[in-house]
């Protein structure tokens, strides 16, 4: 595959809560040292139904066929996003949520016995245009964040990551997720054993009933930061398949 073939697909990556764009770094340098066409845009992180509804339209104006990357929150992001769009070939979820219709982050969550986030979350305000209206968004407190997230990344590394973090709205979580884009087209999964953000139990248990060909890792929650290369050979494998 080289950069510019009509025949190759766009690897296009959302990524998760607390998180930015900046967080696919390593793994862009990765895909594009293979000849990968990547795009990484900015995930709002307001909701479900709207951060969906932004990166279906992201994909929407992309010519050619798309391989959709999610990770964390941005798994689900893409479940919904490519329900029903033509150009999505597969998808590929980063010890991310793959949530099945009608289901809640904040219920699969609940049902984690890996996780630590919920014990790390800190709530904070943020305004929504009318008047003097706030809602409520969500930090990792900065002295959780190298533990629950970034536990195989230099402390340093996972301080910067901590203190640039991108708030979610709270409400993200309560949100009813849609019809899944995994019952209808191809999915991988990338399960990093020492998540303890999204939970390495959840998101293994989400992966299987999504019937996603599954690559375990021994890893953080962003393990795509500390194991790029790993996770770039499942996108490849991907690519390969749908291509």
């Amino acid at each position: 595959m080289t950069e510019g073939d009509d025949a190759g697909a766009t690897v296009v990556l959302v990524h998760g809560a607390f998180a930015d764009a900046g967080s696919w770094a390593a793994l862009t340098e990765v895909l594009q040292a293979e000849g990968v066409t990547v795009l990484a845009p900015s995930n709002p992180l307001r909701g479900i139904e709207s951060d969906s509804a932004y990166i279906r339209s992201v994909i929407g104006q992309i010519d050619g066929p798309v391989l959709a990357v999610g990770h964390s929150y941005g798994g689900a992001v893409i479940t919904n996003a490519a329900t029903g769009l033509g150009n999505v070939k597969g998808l590929v979820y980063v010890a991310a949520f793959a949530p099945d219709e009608g289901q809640t982050l904040g219920e699969i969550e609940g049902t984690s016995r890996d996780s630590a986030l919920a014990s790390a979350l800190v709530q904070r305000n943020y305004p929504v245009g009318t008047g003097d209206e706030t809602a409520v968004e969500l930090y990792v407190a900065a002295a959780d964040f190298p533990q629950v997230f970034a536990g195989d990344l230099p402390a340093a590394q996972a301080a910067v990551l901590g203190a640039s973090q991108r708030p979610v709205a709270a409400s993200a979580f309560d949100e009813r997720n849609g019809v899944p884009a995994w019952k209808s087209l191809p999915s991988w999964a990338v399960v990093a054993t020492g998540d303890k953000a999204a939970g390495a139990d959840v998101v293994l248990r989400m992966a299987q009933h999504a019937g996603a060909d599954i690559t375990e890792v021994e890893g953080s929650h962003l393990v795509m930061l500390s194991q790029p290369r790993r996770v770039a050979d499942v996108i490849l494998a991907a690519l390969r398949a749908v291509g």
